[in-house]
């Protein structure tokens, strides 16, 4: 049977060793943040992961959500849990205090989620949407509003969900036929359907705060017609109070591949009362705020549900005896060594390992980089960190969930037979994974943003953000023998990353297509060369900080980051070799010969 750990050594490691927190000292709301506060949260939140959210997993996928009169109802056990976990603000974390949140950094938040992903990305679904919500609401959403909404958001007393997806539209948003139609007090009545609405009904918070893209009638067509629009599960008085339904319903949950206990709802709205967030017309840069942060996620939901994987994986073979290592018996007591001597085991270890704690550093670096954009003192650091954020979205969102799937099907994998059999609980994890490089902008749809817009954005200037600091990193230790064994293979990969780009760059503007076609191939070069990046910073900080880890723990580091460096990273070759053949072989064939 699978079984989970929370990573919170590596947690605490990178939160109190490898982060360089410079940039954010001075500021009065993080004056409080110190490693003995944080190591308590780290803490804790293992202990809620392991042994309130674990517990669930396996029988939530199994029972899943079931849809009677309207009315959803989650697995047993959630919602008790549920209450557990906002009563004991695990989901407002980074919430201002003015609301009731805690006011802490990304950083901090996004290892908690994390943790509770890992533990169960089902349940995890129902927190992080709120949060979402929140974000869109707090920064366009008017006084009024926020104080009638964002308090009981924040207790998770309310949840919210994001509406943007119609049976005739996903990524093509401009297709919307949802309509808002104006009334004398300056509300709108909405009306429409909606579909893939993760947490769109559930039985655990009393009310949902539904954010919904709509058309007012005389909206330009397209994409610059949609407005974004606050509508809730139930009416409310000026209190507080839940009053009447507000004619949102439920007419249908999905059944799914995986993530089978976060109901996936179609949402049909009767003339239910809508309030406006931002400007009329102007819903999908509102939108963004929490598409943005969905995809910040999402991506950490690769990491996460990698990590349970490799829990599994491990355990698995530390215990199981099959065969005898190749060099001669390792335990000859015993009628055969465990699994973790074959070569070929601990290659496809390693790679779980690499992959999944290179992914852990990139999150908590770049969820950093998003504290620096929104709380750096000064403005020019926090616009490079918010172009540096925009620019990483795409890569972190596509990359990390790719991640995900491999890591996940390579812990089947290492069980053998048994992992393909369901009670042994390693197959969810691919199952569970798959969704991620999915929603939230298909993982295709990323790498088209990264090439067609946040390349060329400002004209090439948030490409500086990473390119330079990376430069610069290569520069000052290329002749550091120490640390050798990761600057020279970052380099040679780095370099493909700046020929790709500037081969986009010049095809890309004679023919589309040429960028399109490289686009997927160009994220994970990028992908690869940011988790490099990683590991070459992490081997730095290793060899020239004094930590308070175990010598074995940053042996084991070092040996994680080689590996990576020999065995993964290699991979930038062939994807520049495909980059550089051109769009020819992918566009020539005609429609007929498929």
């Amino acid at each position: 049977m699978a079984i989970f750990k929370a990573p919170i050594d590596d947690i605490k490691y990178l939160s109190n060793e490898f982060l360089d927190k410079s940039a954010l000292q001075q500021i009065e709301e993080f004056s409080s943040v110190t490693p003995d506060l944080t190591d308590a949260i780290y803490e804790e939140a293992a202990k809620i992961s392991e042994t309130l959210l674990f517990p669930l997993n396996r029988s939530g996928d199994e029972q899943g959500c079931t849809l009677n009169n309207g009315v959803v109802t989650t697995p047993d056990g959630f919602k008790d849990a549920y209450v557990q976990v906002t009563e004991a603000g695990w989901g407002n974390l980074t919430c201002a205090q003015d609301f009731g949140g805690q006011g802490l950094p990304h950083y901090i938040a996004n290892a908690v989620e994390e943790m509770i992903i890992s533990s169960n990305m089902s349940f995890s679904i129902y927190i992080g949407l709120t949060i979402g919500a929140y974000n869109a609401i707090e920064r366009f959403g008017s006084e009024q509003l926020k104080k009638a909404y964002l308090p009981h958001m924040v207790s998770g007393r309310w949840s919210g969900t994001m509406c943007l997806t119609e049976p005739q539209c996903g990524t093509d948003l401009g297709l919307i036929r949802s309509k808002a139609i104006p009334q004398e007090d300056g509300s709108y009545r909405i009306s429409g359907s909606k579909i893939f609405i993760s947490a769109g009904e559930q039985d655990l918070s009393e009310n949902i705060i539904h954010l919904v893209l709509a058309r007012t009638p005389d909206a330009p067509a397209g994409i610059k017609g949609i407005s974004l629009f606050l509508v809730p599960k139930i009416n409310s008085h000026e209190d507080g109070s839940l009053a009447e339904p507000n004619g949102v319903i439920c007419s249908a949950i999905e059944h799914k591949m995986g993530i089978k206990a976060s109901a996936t709802c179609a949402m049909e709205f009767e003339n239910s009362n809508g309030y406006l967030i931002g400007e009329l017309n102007k819903g999908m840069k509102a939108m963004f705020i929490m598409m943005n942060s969905a995809r910040i996620h999402v991506g950490i939901q690769g990491l996460a549900v990698a990590h349970a994987a490799y829990c599994g994986a491990v355990d698995y073979a530390k215990e199981r005896l099959q065969g005898r290592a190749l060099t001669g018996a390792k335990q000859p007591d015993t009628p055969a060594d465990p699994l973790i001597v074959h070569p070929d085991v601990r290659r496809m270890l390693l790679t779980m390992k690499a992959y999944t704690e290179g992914a852990r550093a990139l999150s908590m670096w770049l969820s950093f980089q998003l504290d620096v954009s929104y709380q750096a003192n000064d403005p020019t650091v926090k616009q490079n960190a918010s172009e540096l954020v925009s620019l990483l979205t795409p890569v972190f969102k596509a990359f990390l969930t790719d991640i995900g799937e491999i890591v996940t099907s390579t812990g089947i994998q290492v069980y053998g037979g048994h992992g393909y059999i369901r009670e042994n609980g390693m197959e969810q994890y691919l199952r569970d994974a798959r969704i991620c490089q999915i929603y939230e902008g298909t993982n295709g749809v990323q790498a088209l943003d990264l090439v067609g817009r946040k390349l060329t954005e400002h004209m090439g200037r948030n490409l500086r953000h990473f390119f330079h600091p990376v430069s610069e990193f290569l520069q000052q230790h290329q002749h550091d023998a120490a640390l050798a064994g990761f600057i020279l293979p970052l380099a040679k990969s780095f370099s493909r990353l700046q020929n790709a780009t500037l081969f986009i760059a010049q095809k890309g503007l004679s023919n589309p297509d040429e960028a399109g076609a490289a686009a997927s191939d160009y994220l994970r070069l990028f992908g690869l060369v940011a988790m490099a990046y990683m590991w070459a910073k992490i081997a730095h900080n290793i060899h020239y900080k004094k930590g308070q880890m175990p010598d074995e723990f940053y042996d084991g580091k070092l040996i994680t980051g080689l590996f990576y460096m020999q065995r993964l990273l290699p991979q930038t070759g062939a994807l520049l070799s495909a980059i550089m053949s051109g769009s020819q072989t992918t566009m020539s064939l005609k429609e007929n010969q498929f």
